[in-house]
């Protein structure tokens, strides 16, 4: 769904660190390692954009 060499540079743009996204294949989605947002992924072009992200759930 996503080059490998593409998502090892992705960081959540939200993040002042800039932390790495980890793929969700089945909800075709990239998750944040440090603060949970979901960015969707669309005809295979993921969209990081925080407008465009979904919370993380409440623990």
């Amino acid at each position: 769904m996503i080059d490998k060499e593409l998502l090892e540079i992705l960081a959540c743009p939200a993040c002042d660190s800039r932390p790495p996204v980890e793929l969700d294949e089945a909800a075709a989605r990239l998750v944040c390692t440090e603060c949970g947002r979901r960015y969707p992924i669309r005809d295979g072009i993921p969209v990081m954009l925080v407008d465009e992200a979904e919370e993380p759930e409440k623990r």
